[in-house]
């Protein structure tokens, strides 16, 4: 008795939209219960993230709507791991057309910028899923159904699913499954794709930018464009930290900037961010009639592996062969004749820019399923927000609340 391969592949970005928009079978669902578990999940993944050294970037909206997707097949303390660990607080029957409504509100129409959802599941041929499964992905998350031959023509899957994913990115993520990721062994593949673009609502002078410092740690300062523009901003005056919100076109998403006072601030501040902080900080937020903004330019791509954070974080029995249960997937007749399934890495890639302009950014996750055997104040001084040390940023679904992606500057220069 073996387990077969499931991967997961979720490709997400923040760059020019094209492909899938979501039917609305679930526009009667409420998702303010998957989107506050969401962001629970995206704090708490990047607690798991941050002992990595330098930039940092990554999209927990993305990697929450792939791992709901593989949720849907799991069964059994599988399930019960996996609900935990990414706070799916509501029973299946609720989460996935919540999931599917902030999918279809995120695919809604948007004057002024971009940002659409894409999803698909690519299969072994002659391999059987149950059909609940394939309905529940189709009717709730849009996943369109592909066969592909991993056993006879590994190589070849592999390109048309890097196809696929660098045609949904406008080829900002290339080659994302490398050679070896795939294996004869693979059964299945999900695909998630979110894209963005967007301006700001008033865009940053480029006359005004120029090289200036910015203070990697107290010992280390490198030359960096700085963006300079006065204006009013939803800001927050934490004491130790400041927090703004700088809107995109139609002000219904924004980047959110956490920065720490002192330039060797940012430590403190990360291990004092708990969700309900988290939450706090954004919700006492206020439009402020004069903020003097600096900000660096910059562009960060960020590769890791998620797998030994997710399981860290509670959802070991995903990725043990011994014990994970998705039986939820298959038909107990194939998992008897080819295998069960685990989960054996979540891989997972982004890439974002911020200007004078606005941003573009693009992101890619894999999760790999391997076979086993065996108020305002006019009168008052402007506020000065001199980002020129270390600090954290979201881009914020500010309708839904939703955290679409979340990052940290280090150093803008590499």
């Amino acid at each position: 008795m073996y387990r077969s391969t499931l991967i997961v592949f979720f490709i997400f970005s923040l760059l020019m939209f094209s492909a899938w928009a979501a039917e609305p079978s679930v526009a009667d669902a409420d998702p303010t219960a998957a989107v506050a578990g969401n962001n629970l999940f995206a704090v708490e993944l990047y607690g798991q993230l941050k002992s990595q050294p330098g930039n940092l970037f990554f999209s927990p909206e993305s990697i929450s709507t792939a791992l709901a997707m593989t949720y849907a097949g799991a069964r059994g303390e599988t399930a019960t791991e996996i609900a935990k660990t990414m706070h799916f607080t509501l029973p299946p029957e609720k989460l996935h057309p919540a999931m599917g409504a902030l999918l279809s509100d995120l695919n809604a129409a948007h004057d002024g910028y971009q940002l659409r959802v894409a999803n698909a599941l690519w299969e072994q041929e002659g391999y059987t899923f149950l059909d609940d499964f394939l309905k529940l992905t189709k009717d709730n998350y849009g996943a369109g159904f592909n066969q592909v031959d991993f056993k006879g023509a590994t190589e070849a899957a592999r390109l048309t699913i890097n196809q696929w994913v660098e045609q949904e990115t406008e080829n900002k993520i290339k080659d994302l499954l490398e050679p070896g990721v795939l294996k004869p062994e693979t059964r299945l593949v999900l695909t998630n794709a979110i894209y963005f673009k967007g301006d700001w609502q008033t865009q940053f002078d480029k006359k005004l930018t120029r090289a200036e410092d910015f203070h990697v740690s107290k010992g280390q300062i490198v030359k960096a464009p700085l963006m300079h523009r006065t204006g009013e901003y939803n800001y927050y005056d934490g004491g130790t930290f400041q927090v703004l919100a700088i809107p995109y076109k139609n002000s219904e998403l924004a980047l959110v900037i956490l920065l720490p006072r002192h330039v060797d601030g940012l430590p403190s501040l990360e291990q004092s961010m708990t969700p309900d902080r988290m939450q706090g900080w954004i919700g006492q937020l206020r439009s402020t009639s004069e903020v003097v903004v600096t900000m660096p330019k910059f562009k960060i791509e960020s590769q890791f592996d998620v797998g030994g954070k997710l399981s860290a974080m509670g959802m070991a029995r995903a990725f043990d062969p011994h014990r994970a249960n998705f039986s939820g997937m298959v038909p107990k007749g194939e998992m008897q004749r080819d295998g069960s399934l685990y989960i054996s890495a979540v891989i997972h890639k982004a890439i974002v820019e911020i200007n004078e302009e606005g941003t573009v950014a693009a992101a890619a996750t894999a999760v790999s399923m391997d076979s086993y055997r065996v108020v305002r104040l006019e009168s008052a001084p402007p506020h000065v927000f001199r980002a020129d040390h270390p600090f954290l940023f979201l881009i914020r679904d500010n309708r839904s609340g939703s955290i679409l992606f979340a990052g940290r500057v280090a150093n803008p220069s590499t």
